[in-house]
């Protein structure tokens, strides 16, 4: 999918969009529900680990055991991280799923950044490399912590201590993954913001939508959305706003130009102009009060006056 910026006219633009339009609102879908299998499956395999609770071991049984010259015995760290190296089918594809709906939100947003840029011409290009640099670097990161944690716990000594299991978590390519995916969430999360900015100023995202996308991409750096609850639910919307299946029109697909939304004081003037307009075509088309009597006709007065005559001489 070509995603360069172009000076290209309304009709070029629609004839673009409706070309990649299925590829994109599938690749926003898949991305949903991916980020959401994934924290589903993360968030499953974690709550089912045992807690070990009672092999928990304090400060004091630690100095009790070294003063008699016992080895410290296997704390609950280690033997969680033990537990998650001999299940690796159940710690892997979490992280895997949400490292490919990482990969997939980027064909998504990568439509919107251009439909965004054909409409305005606003949108740096550097926003685009953030946006495929932000997604590649996150989803790395995200596979590699995923899959050394249970390399690490597959490799920890019968005889480790709960030290072991922490320098194990802490140790070289644990802290290289972690890093990688703290700097693509920090590049991603920016390229997230900027792109739904620019669209909902434009009109294609009505401004609801754009705050929630604006927030999505505060929650790749802030922890509010850590599972990626609210990234997902933004993402499908944003698939049926580019399949043309959003309840309410969207001018700005429509048209193939930049068709901002009216702010506060702007529809408020509306309303008011409407009001004034309805009433004064209610004035104008009034029936006439039904108490006024209407002027007679001459017929009608010189036959009552005849009338009032004959009377009389009666």
């Amino acid at each position: 999918m070509t995603t360069g910026a172009l000076t290209t006219s309304p009709s070029e633009t629609l004839a673009w969009e409706a070309e990649n339009r299925s590829r994109a609102s599938v690749a926003a879908w898949l991305a949903a529900i991916m980020t959401l299998a994934g924290a589903l499956l993360t968030s499953i395999a974690f709550n089912s680990m045992p807690k070990y609770e009672d092999r928990t071991v304090t400060i004091i049984d630690g100095l009790r055991d070294l003063a008699a010259g016992q080895p410290l015995p296997a704390g609950r760290a280690v033997l969680q991280l033990q537990f998650i190296g001999d299940h690796p089918l159940r710690f892997i594809p979490g992280p895997l799923l949400s490292a490919l709906g990482a990969l997939l939100l980027y064909f998504a947003l990568a439509y919107l950044f251009r439909a965004a840029r054909a409409r305005s011409g606003a949108l740096s290009q550097g926003v685009l490399i953030s946006l495929a640099t932000g997604a590649v670097t996150y989803a790395i990161g995200t596979m590699v912590i995923g899959i050394m944690r249970v390399v690490e716990g597959a490799n920890l000594a019968a005889n480790a201590t709960n030290s072991d299991a922490l320098d194990a978590l802490q140790g070289g390519p644990m802290i290289v993954g972690t890093i990688i995916q703290l700097v693509g969430s920090f590049i991603l999360g920016f390229a997230l913001v900027m792109i739904s900015l620019n669209a909902m100023r434009t009109g294609l995202l009505p401004r609801f939508i754009g705050i929630i996308g604006m927030l999505a991409g505060a929650t790749f750096v802030l922890p509010l959305d850590q599972q990626g609850i609210i990234r997902a639910f933004w993402i499908g919307a944003i698939g049926f706003l580019i399949a043309g299946r959003w309840p309410s029109s969207v001018p700005a697909w429509q048209t193939g130009k930049a068709e901002p939304w009216p702010s506060a004081a702007e529809t408020q003037a509306r309303k008011a102009a409407a009001r004034e307009a309805a009433a004064a075509g209610a004035g104008a088309t009034s029936p006439p009060p039904t108490d006024v009597q209407l002027p007679q006709q001459p017929e009608q007065q010189s036959t009552q006056d005849q009338r009032r005559k004959k009377r009389k001489r009666g």
